[in-house]
C-alpha cells in the first residue's frame, strides 16, 4: 500500500517533470522564463529518463494497489501527465535524424565543405553529431594554457582578452586561431562566457581568444564594433606572443556577439578566413518592426538602446549596423547556425542572409535546429550544440587548413 507522503512526493515529481517537458514547445513569454524555454529541450534525455521512471512506478502502482474510484482516477490522471512528458521530452531526440541528414545536405552544398568530407583528418574531431553519453556525463574537456590580457580601455573602461592555448606546443609555433564574441543584447556579457567551447577548441590545437567590448546603453554603436576592432588589431600586433597563424584567423559570434563578427568580418580591413554566426541577428530594421512572437528581450527596446533611438530616427545607423548590407562578393566562407524555435532572433532572417550570400557568389553553409531556442549553446553537452559543434569544428578544419 503506496503511503500519503510518497503519494504526494511522486505527484509533486510527476508534475514538475511534465512542466519543465513543456518548455520544450513552449515559447517564453518574458525574459524571466526564457531560460526554460531554452533549457528544456537540451536536457531532454535527463527529462526521456525522468518521465519513463514515473511512469513505470505509476504503472507498477496501477498493477498492484488497491484502485478505489478516486484511486483510479489520480492514478489514471499520473498516468497520463507522465506519458505526455515522456512524449514531450523524446520529441527532441526523434528529430536529430532528420537534421543531422539536412546538415549534411548543407555541408555539401558548397566547395569548401565538401572537400572538407575527403581532405580534414578526423583525428580529434567528434565522432557522431550526437552521443548519447556525452548528453549524460558531459563533454570531457582538456587542460588547457589560459590567460587574461587588457588590450584597451576606451572611456576608462578596461577591455580584456581571455586566451585559451594548446597545453602541450612547441613556444614557436602558430595556431590556426578562433576569435570570439559573446552575445548578451549588446548591453551584457563577458568573454569569460562559454569557457567549455573555448577549452574544447583549444585542446583540438587552436588559438582560441575570446574578446570584450563596451555595452549600450551608456556606450552605443558604433563603440561596440569599434572595440571589436581594436582588439582585433591588437592580437594582430602581438599575434607571435599568443601563436596566433594571421593566415588562418576566423571569428566566431553569439547572438550581439555574431553581429560583431558579421560586420568585422566582412568589412575586409583584415585577412579574416571565415566567420561563423550562432544565431545572430541580420537586419535590425526587420528585427526592429518584425520581431518574435513572443518577444521576450523586448525587441525594439533592445534595438532603441543600442542604436540611441528607432529606424526612422537614426536610418543611416540602423543599415551600417545591419550585416545584411555588407554582403558583396569576395566574402571569408560563413557558417550560420540557428535555432529552429529562436524567440530572439527568428531564423529565417539567418535564411536570407544565407541566400544573400550565396547570391554574391559568396560560400555560406546554412543548417537550422529544429527543436532549439535563442542560446541553445549555453548547455555544452545538450543535443543542440553537440550537433553545432560537429559541424563547427569540421567547417573550421576545413576553412583553416594550411594551404
Amino acid at each position: 500500500m503506496v503511503q500519503p507522503a510518497a503519494w504526494l512526493a511522486l505527484m509533486f515529481l510527476s508534475g514538475i517533470a511534465l512542466f519543465l517537458s513543456l518548455w520544450i514547445l513552449l515559447p517564453a513569454p518574458t525574459f524571466s522564463l526564457l531560460p526554460l524555454a531554452v533549457g528544456a529541450p537540451e536536457v531532454c534525455l535527463w527529462l526521456l529518463l525522468g518521465n519513463g521512471f514515473l511512469l513505470l512506478i505509476w504503472l507498477l502502482i496501477w498493477l498492484f494497489s488497491f484502485k478505489s474510484g478516486l484511486a483510479s482516477w489520480l492514478i489514471s490522471v499520473m498516468l497520463g501527465m507522465t506519458a505526455l512528458g515522456l512524449v514531450l521530452s523524446g520529441w527532441p531526440l526523434l528529430q536529430i535524424p532528420a537534421a543531422v541528414r539536412r546538415a549534411e545536405l548543407a555541408m555539401q552544398a558548397i566547395p569548401v565543405a565538401s572537400s572538407a568530407a575527403s581532405s580534414i583528418d578526423p583525428v580529434g574531431l567528434r565522432p557522431q553529431p550526437f552521443v548519447w553519453r556525452d548528453a549524460l556525463r558531459g563533454i570531457a574537456l582538456p587542460q588547457v594554457r589560459h590567460s587574461s590580457v587588457v588590450f584597451a580601455a576606451p572611456a576608462g573602461v578596461p577591455l580584456t582578452l581571455e586566451i585559451d592555448r594548446p597545453l602541450k606546443q612547441d613556444g614557436q609555433r602558430l595556431n590556426p586561431t578562433l576569435i570570439v564574441i559573446y552575445g548578451g543584447a549588446w548591453r551584457s556579457g563577458s568573454p569569460k562566457s562559454n569557457p567549455q567551447f573555448n577549452r574544447y577548441l583549444a585542446g583540438q590545437g587552436y588559438t582560441v581568444i575570446a574578446l570584450d567590448y563596451r555595452h549600450a546603453p551608456q556606450y552605443r554603436f558604433p563603440a561596440q564594433l569599434i572595440d571589436v576592432q581594436t582588439a582585433l588589431k591588437f592580437i594582430w600586433d602581438h599575434a607571435a606572443e599568443y601563436g596566433v597563424d594571421l593566415g588562418r584567423v576566423a571569428l566566431l559570434g553569439r547572438s550581439a556577439g555574431a553581429h560583431l563578427a558579421m560586420l568585422a568580418g566582412y568589412s575586409l580591413e583584415l585577412p579574416i578566413r571565415a566567420v561563423v554566426n550562432y544565431y545572430g541577428p541580420v537586419d535590425l530594421v526587420k528585427g526592429y518592426y518584425d520581431p518574435p512572437q513572443p518577444d521576450p528581450i523586448d525587441t525594439t527596446a533592445v534595438l532603441q538602446t543600442f542604436i540611441g533611438g528607432n529606424p526612422t530616427e537614426y536610418p543611416d545607423l540602423y543599415r551600417q549596423a545591419s550585416p545584411i548590407y555588407a554582403v558583396k562578393s569576395g566574402l571569408p566562407p560563413t557558417l550560420l547556425i540557428y535555432g529552429g524555435r529562436d524567440h530572439v532572433v527568428r531564423p529565417e532572417y539567418g535564411r536570407v542572409l544565407y541566400q544573400r550570400l550565396l547570391a554574391n557568389q559568396n560560400q555560406a553553409v546554412f543548417i537550422e535546429i529544429p527543436w532549439a531556442e535563442h542560446a541553445f549553446d549555453a548547455i555544452f553537452s545538450g543535443p543542440s550544440n553537440q550537433l553545432a559543434l560537429y559541424y563547427t569544428e569540421r567547417f573550421l578544419r576545413a576553412v583553416l587548413q594550411e594551404r
